[in-house]
């Protein structure tokens, strides 16, 4: 896995911090790493953006950030590119970036704006259609709420419709207190997604220093990102009442 898309369900799921635990899993292997933001909105010229935080989250090692487009207005990038007047990304632009950020690192983390069927373009362009651009599976991050379950199965429905692959599941921000829709959502997304839950990351791992991020980040991601993750423990931990 060279190069790996990450996307949500909507906004505020965690996409970022789950970008950043995957980066800082892969920097303490001693990989090279690049993370890679077609478009930042919400957010003035010169402030902090995703990419930035995920520096932060990651520390030191071995980290390249990029972000190709900043809009201000906290909309999908389509619409903020409009209101903005500023130009929109391209197919070709992104797929260029991914392509020269894969000669020089052992992993690009692209990550999306919103949900997978977020545009980028007035033409209709999605983050589907730049992992289809960069041939790259896609791991999709979700919530908790009572809407997960619907909106992680049309995400990787249309991925697969798509003829990509999601890649797995992982739970951006599992909450310290999970309700009976949280610990439900543990055996009932993978079976709805039709892919593994591939992580469970708390909330607030935000506000970690990199060191103990890091630790968070290896006990709460799979193996296949260099975690420790067990489904099937964690979800007896919290398991589902009356079963």
């Amino acid at each position: 896995m060279s190069v790996l898309v990450v996307t949500g369900t909507g906004t505020g799921v965690g996409k970022t911090v789950v970008v950043a635990g995957v980066a800082a899993l892969a920097v303490a292997e001693g990989r090279r790493v690049a993370v890679l933001k077609p478009a930042q909105t919400g957010l003035p010229q010169g402030a902090p953006g995703d990419v930035h935080e995920v520096r932060r989250l990651v520390g030191a090692g071995a980290l390249t950030v990029r972000e190709l487009h900043r809009y201000p207005d906290p909309l999908a990038p389509q619409t903020a590119a409009r209101r903005s007047g500023w130009p929109e990304p391209g197919h070709a632009e992104v797929a260029a970036a991914v392509s020269a950020l894969a000669a020089e690192h052992d992993l690009v983390l692209v990550e999306g704006t919103g949900g997978l069927l977020s545009r980028f373009r007035a033409d209709g362009m999605t983050v589907a259609d730049v992992a289809w651009a960069v041939s790259a599976p896609a791991l999709v991050v979700t919530g908790t709420g009572l809407d997960a379950l619907s909106t992680t199965a049309l995400t990787t429905e249309v991925l697969v419709h798509r003829g990509l692959e999601p890649l797995g599941v992982v739970i951006g921000r599992w909450p310290a207190d999970p309700d009976l829709a949280a610990r439900c959502a543990l055996a009932d997304l993978p079976e709805c997604a039709g892919t593994p839950l591939a992580g469970v990351l708390p909330e607030g791992m935000a506000g970690l220093a990199p060191a103990e991020f890091r630790a968070v980040a290896r006990e709460s991601l799979s193996p296949w990102f260099g975690g420790v993750f067990d489904p099937e423990v964690f979800a007896a931990k919290h398991h589902e009442p009356g079963r």
